[in-house]
């Protein structure tokens, strides 16, 4: 029996090794910064809300996600993370803000604003792995004062 238990789990590890081994296309854009992006649209947006900005929502909603060590685990890698970004960028892609139409833009504005409002963003799902994603008060009040001036 022991030893039938000792096997199993030298399969599973070795399972779980070889899985490692597949990793998807990381949400890394390679080339210059979009001219496209929100924040060069916005060039008079306080540095304090980029920081904010780049912190809080970019890694889910742009071209550029900055991965932690452990968002190369699999299987969480392609069916957390991977599927959290491309349901996000479906939603909101910060990256290629001047790509939507101005009704568009600011519909996701009023949007955005509701949102951190009633703190549905970021996801409790992910401020629970990225502690310093997680917006105070004093943020969200930036946030909100800042795109209610976009309106």
């Amino acid at each position: 029996m022991k030893k039938a238990l000792k096997i199993t789990g030298v399969i599973l590890l070795l399972v779980f090794i070889a899985v490692q081994l597949y990793q998807p296309a990381p949400n890394v854009d390679k080339g210059p910064a979009a001219t496209t992006d929100f924040m060069q649209t916005y060039p008079d947006m306080p540095a304090e809300m980029k920081t904010i900005m780049q912190t809080s929502c970019y890694d889910c909603h742009s071209n550029n996600t900055n991965y932690e060590w452990y968002d190369y685990i699999q299987p969480a890698r392609s069916l957390l993370v991977e599927k959290h970004i491309k349901e996000a960028k479906e939603d909101l892609n910060f990256s290629e803000w001047n790509s939507y139409s101005e009704r568009k833009q600011k519909r996701l504005i009023t949007s955005i604003k509701k949102q951190i409002e009633t703190k549905k963003m970021p996801l409790p799902s992910y401020t629970l792995m990225h502690n310093n994603a997680k917006l105070t008060h004093a943020q969200i009040k930036i946030l909100t004062q800042w795109l209610e001036t976009q309106e």
